[in-house]
């Protein structure tokens, strides 16, 4: 018998059941506190989650809108094709996750399993493409070229191709018309990421997962305008999957079309006679390496003068945009973006930089005329220079003795400009600079619009190089533990100039600003830019902003928003001066440099004014640059390692200009078979329902025999 008294087990309990009524009524407390705050508080919240858990979502995509030519003709469109697409979501759901399923499809589709599989995998930094990256519920295209019959096997045999299917669906065409590829102006799509739909749900140009977005060129700069607006048809599901009723209906808004300035013709022409002329450059022996000149990479553009807008703009290599339509494979992916095929998708009209040569030597003629020296002064053009203990020579050791500027342009005599950018070195106090140095020959590249963008409407733009003294002293100081220590050990070439550098590559020294006056050493510009510049002087001075695209045009022809030409700026020469440097680049084309590639060119009725050049580059062979302007357009092209200025470039030039102009090997005009763009002010004819008529390519090949002649720095 137990010695607890009785009033003691009543008193445990009666504790433990207090308990057991506390924890109860916590418990209670809590779940109410908790229903509270899902059904009253979060209430609305929570209903219409549930709600949506019972509607699906059909994306209807929006067709995009067209690129367009001036005269209306498409350089990209869209076509239907047949679009065998997999579900990645049903895929993962089966056992297999889908292999045998894409190893029926394999089979249909004579593709490999392995290049199925590859493009219905998700990209992330370790996966190399092809593979998805775009969102991994959409539908995940594996060909836009299946035919009748394997859409038919598909479609009739759904058991055995459970998440796959086959549709007729508008796909990107990039039409090439006469042969026009035009592919780093377009640009080219490829799938959103979760990265930018989130991004852009805020915007004014929300994105959908079906959207396709520009990656480069047009279609990425006038993105929003081409996408148009997806869409979305919701239906009632109940538990079970099953249709019950539709709810909202947001139709899909089509893209609107870009007009834009190119001349599908003149940029046919332009392509043609670029990579015509980079082959001839292969076939021609560099005597100075021992070898034939690389021709590695081109670059052309044709100008309108008056306005900037951009007529042609080609760049070698070059590459389909078809490419990426419908998916990239991992074949054409390795050839687009790897360094054997030198990186295609680089526009090098924008992105490509190189020292200019002797075209730069306008720019230091218009800043030896602002630094006080007479445009008709007399200044040594002699064979050679010495500077510093270094001797600089002039092309081929030519002496033309004492010459104006203007002749300077015209025979291309480096060493007039050595002199005058060492006397304004001097001037600025040499090796030991004033503070207020006056760097007239830097303020000028500057004034002409160099070291930065010239705004055109193509994402990605390069800025080039103006390597003032600002600009020394950030490079030296980003590079000086390297030079220093490079500098340390061995007596080669390369060791003392890293020694050089180390001790004093701060310093603006006479060798630099002698160098950079015939737009040698650290001097960097692309051929947009040149093209501005040269426009600029054919205009009467305006710097424009290069413009490609013309206007937007909605898709029912209603509403056009037109693209006006810009101004940025204004050279900084007097009317007079400009006049004497036109007069002299006119002179270059009749008696100069590039004289004996403008032999029978109709010079009176139309003026050509020409520049050649021939950049030197460290380690590599000389690029070819010519630069010239009528009163109508600006062809600037540029071939790095092709050799010189009028021997690679000019032929092609030649060529364009013919095409442009109806002329023919013998100075006469045919104006019937000439090329001349549409005014550029105007668009297409646009029917009632916002039809735009193009007018038909007419091939133009036309030739012009190249003549042996003198060569120019």
């Amino acid at each position: 018998m137990s010695n607890i008294p009785e009033t003691g087990r009543t008193s445990r309990v009666t504790v433990r059941l207090v308990a057991i009524q506390i924890l109860v009524f916590s418990l209670l407390l809590t779940l109410g506190g908790r229903l509270w705050y899902l059904q009253i508080r979060n209430g609305d919240e929570y209903a219409n989650e549930a709600k949506s858990n019972h509607v699906q979502q059909v994306v209807d995509p929006a067709t995009r809108g067209a690129i367009l030519d001036a005269r209306g003709v498409p350089l990209a469109d869209n076509q239907t094709r047949l679009v065998v697409s997999a579900s990645r979501t049903e895929l993962l759901k089966m056992k297999d996750d889908g292999k045998a399923v894409l190893g029926r499809l394999s089979k249909v589709l004579g593709m490999s399993e392995q290049e199925i599989r590859n493009k219905v995998r998700l990209c992330d930094a370790k996966t190399p493409q092809p593979c998805w990256n775009g969102s991994p519920y959409q539908p995940i295209p594996i060909t836009d070229e299946a035919t009748t019959q394997q859409a038919l096997q598909i479609r009739e045999r759904t058991e055995d191709f459970p998440g796959i299917s086959a549709e007729p669906t508008a796909v990107r065409r990039y039409a090439a018309p006469g042969d026009a590829r035009t592919a780093q102006v377009l640009g080219y799509l490829s799938p959103v990421t979760d990265e930018e739909i989130k991004k852009a749900e805020n915007s004014n140009s929300p994105l959908l997962r079906s959207d396709q977005i520009g990656r480069s060129g047009l279609e990425r700069t006038y993105d929003s305008a081409l996408r148009g607006k997806a869409g979305v048809t919701r239906y009632e599901v109940d538990n079970l999957g099953r249709v019950i009723g539709k709810a909202e209906n947001d139709p899909a808004v089509p893209g609107s079309n870009v007009v834009t300035s190119i001349d599908a013709r003149v940029q046919a022409v332009t392509e043609k006679e670029l990579d015509q002329a980079m082959k001839d450059s292969r076939k021609e022996f560099d005597k100075i390496t021992g070898r034939n000149y690389k021709a590695d990479s081109g670059a052309a553009v044709v100008m309108e003068a008056k306005t900037g807008r951009v007529v042609a703009m080609a760049s070698s290599p070059a590459y389909d945009p078809n490419a990426w339509v419908g998916g990239i494979s991992g074949k054409d992916y390795a050839h687009l973006t790897g360094k054997d095929s030198n990186y295609p998708l680089l526009n090098r009209a924008t992105q490509g930089q190189s020292a200019p040569g002797s075209i730069f030597k306008v720019i230091s003629t218009s800043a030896a005329v602002n630094a006080g020296y007479p445009f008709n002064g007399h200044y040594p053009c002699t064979s050679a220079m010495n500077i510093g203990g270094q001797t600089f020579k002039n092309f081929e050791s030519e002496n033309f003795g004492p010459i104006s500027l203007g002749r300077a342009l015209e025979v291309s005599c480096d060493t007039v400009f050595y002199g005058l950018a060492y006397q304004q070195w001097q001037k600025d106090g040499g090796n030991k600079p004033k503070s207020n140095a006056a760097d007239w020959f830097y303020k000028t590249a500057h004034q002409f619009g160099l070291g930065k963008k010239t705004g055109i409407d193509l994402p990605d733009e390069v800025s080039g190089r103006v390597p003032d003294r600002s600009w020394k002293k950030n490079y030296w100081e980003a590079n000086k533990d390297g030079w220093c220590a490079q500098g340390e050990h061995g007596d080669d070439y390369v060791s003392k100039i890293a020694k050089e550098n180390c001790e004093s590559g701060m310093k603006m020294r006479a060798g630099d600003s002698v160098n950079y006056s015939i737009g040698q050493g650290d001097t960097l510009v692309t051929p947009i830019q040149m093209a501005t510049i040269y426009g600029a002087i054919a205009n009467g001075g305006t710097l424009h902003d290069p413009t490609i695209g013309k206007a937007v045009i909605s898709p029912d022809g209603k509403s056009i928003q037109k693209i006006a030409p810009k101004a940025h700026g204004k050279l900084p020469d007097t009317p007079k001066t400009l006049q004497q440097i036109d007069s002299a680049l006119a002179g270059v084309a009749t008696r100069g440099t590039a004289a004996w590639r403008f032999q029978g060119w109709p010079q009176d009725k139309i003026p050509m004014h020409a520049k050649t050049g021939t950049a030197e580059v460290y380690g590599k062979q000389t690029t070819s640059w010519f630069a010239t302007y009528t009163k109508d357009y600006t062809v600037v092209m540029t071939i790095s390692q092709g050799g010189t200025g009028s021997g690679a470039s000019g032929p092609a030039v030649r060529k364009i200009y013919n095409a442009l102009y109806g002329v023919d090997d013998k100075g006469g005009i045919d104006k019937k078979a000439a090329l001349l763009p549409v005014p550029q002010a105007g668009l297409p004819k646009i029917e009632r329902d916002g039809t735009i008529q193009a007018q038909p390519i007419k091939p133009v090949a036309q030739t012009l025999p190249d003549e042996a002649g003198r060569e120019e720095q």
